[in-house]
C-alpha cells in the first residue's frame, strides 16, 4: 500500500513538470522563445532520460572522427559540479569535462553553463569550426545544425514515465526534434529487444536514422597510466565501485571480461568521494582479498591524487572504454559531411 501511495505521489509530481516541458518546447517550436545562432557549426548530443546513456564516450568519437579529417573542433559543456583547471592534469577532475580534456587534448573545452556564451567564445577566442553542445538536447537556447540522440538499449525510455516517477527528461515523443539515434549497450540487450526499441522510433519518426554502439573494454589503467590488458584481467580479485547513471552496465562489464567480482560498492550519479570513502572502499576490498580495484574514469577522475594510492597492497584504477559504432556508422557520418556541405561551404571535401 506504501509504494502504491508513494508511486501515487511521484506521478502527481510529474504533472507540472510536464506541463513546463511542453509548454516550453512549444514557445521555442513556435519561436516565441528566441533561439541564438552562432558563426559554426553546432552538433547536440543528448539524451532523453538521466542517467548514463554513452553521450560522454559518443563525444569523444565525435570529436576524434572530426579532428582525423582536421576539422576544428570545441566542446561545449555545463560542467556539472566542475572546479579546478582543466589544463592541469594533477588537478581533481570533476565528471565529465576532465574525461573529455583528457580524451580529447586537440580540441578546446569549454565549461560554461551558458552555451550561447560558451559557444561565442569558442569561435571567436578558439576559432572552432564546430561545436559539440555535450548533453544538449533540452538546451534549445542554442541554434544546433544536428541532433544527436543516444538511447541506452538497457532501459532506453526511462519506465514510460517522466521525472520524478521515472527517468524521463521530457516526453519520448520529443525525439522528433531528432536527427539521429545512437543505441548504447547494444549488445546487452537481445536481438528482439533492440528491434523493439528501434520499432518505437521509427513509430515517433519514420524517417529516423537510426545506429547501434556497444561499450567496448580496452585495458585497465591505474595510476602512472600502467595498463593491465584484458587477458590479465581473468580470474582476477576485482572489487568495483562507482557513482554513475547505470551501475548495472559497468558491473556487467567487469563480469563479461572473466574477472572474479569479489564485491561492489555502488554510490550515486555524480557522488564526490569524502576521505573516509576512499578508506572505506579500500577496508571491503581488503576483507574479500580483492587484488584490484577497478572502478570507472569518471570516479577514478575524482579521486584526490594522493587517495589513488591509498592502499600499496591493492592496486587501483578504471576500466578504459571506447565506444564503437556496430551499425549505422555510414548513415551516421554521412549526416555530419552534410550538414558541413550545407552551411559551411568551404569544408567540403575535406571529409573522408
Amino acid at each position: 500500500m506504501r509504494s502504491q501511495i508513494l508511486r501515487f505521489l511521484l506521478r502527481l509530481i510529474s504533472l507540472p513538470y510536464k506541463l513546463v516541458i511542453v509548454i516550453r518546447n512549444f514557445l521555442y517550436t513556435r519561436g516565441w522563445l528566441k533561439v541564438r545562432c552562432v558563426d559554426a557549426i553546432v552538433i547536440s548530443i543528448g539524451n532523453i532520460t538521466t542517467g548514463g546513456t554513452g553521450k560522454t564516450p559518443f563525444v569523444i568519437w565525435l570529436c576524434e572522427y572530426l579532428l582525423k579529417n582536421e576539422i576544428k573542433c570545441a566542446i561545449l559543456t555545463r560542467g556539472y559540479r566542475t572546479t579546478g583547471n582543466l589544463k592541469l592534469k594533477t588537478q581533481n577532475y570533476s565528471d565529465e569535462p576532465g574525461i573529455l580534456a583528457e580524451s580529447c587534448p586537440q580540441a578546446k573545452v569549454i565549461v560554461n553553463p551558458d552555451r550561447v556564451a560558451g559557444a561565442n567564445e569558442a569561435v571567436n577566442k578558439h576559432g572552432a569550426e564546430i561545436l559539440i553542445m555535450d548533453d544538449g538536447f533540452q538546451h534549445r537556447r542554442l541554434a544546433r545544425d544536428l541532433d544527436i540522440v543516444t538511447i541506452d538499449a538497457t532501459r532506453p525510455f526511462g519506465y514510460g514515465k517522466l521525472l520524478p516517477a521515472g527517468l524521463l527528461r521530457e516526453p519520448v515523443d520529443s525525439l522528433k526534434r531528432a536527427d539521429a539515434v545512437v543505441i548504447t549497450r547494444s549488445d546487452q540487450v537481445t536481438e528482439p529487444e533492440l528491434d523493439k526499441i528501434e520499432a518505437k522510433i521509427q513509430k515517433i519518426k519514420p524517417d529516423m536514422i537510426i545506429a547501434r554502439s556497444v561499450h567496448s573494454a580496452v585495458c585497465a589503467r591505474t595510476t602512472g597510466d600502467k595498463e593491465f590488458g584484458l587477458e590479465q584481467l581473468k580470474g582476477k580479485k576485482v572489487f568495483a565501485f562507482c557513482g554513475i547513471g547505470n551501475p548495472d552496465a559497468f558491473v556487467n562489464m567487469i563480469k563479461g571480461l572473466g574477472a572474479n567480482l569479489v564485491g561492489t560498492k555502488i554510490y550515486d550519479d555524480h557522488y564526490h568521494y569524502t576521505k573516509r570513502d576512499i578508506e572505506d572502499i579500500y577496508g571491503w576490498a581488503k576483507e574479500q582479498k580483492a587484488e584490484l580495484i577497478l572502478t570507472t574514469q569518471k570516479d577514478f577522475s575524482k579521486l584526490p591524487i594522493e587517495k589513488r594510492h591509498n592502499g600499496a597492497d591493492i592496486t587501483s584504477g578504471y576500466l578504459v572504454i571506447e565506444l564503437k559504432l556496430v551499425s549505422g556508422e555510414d548513415a551516421i557520418t554521412e549526416l555530419i559531411k552534410e550538414a558541413i556541405a550545407g552551411k559551411m561551404a568551404k569544408s567540403q571535401g575535406r571529409l573522408a
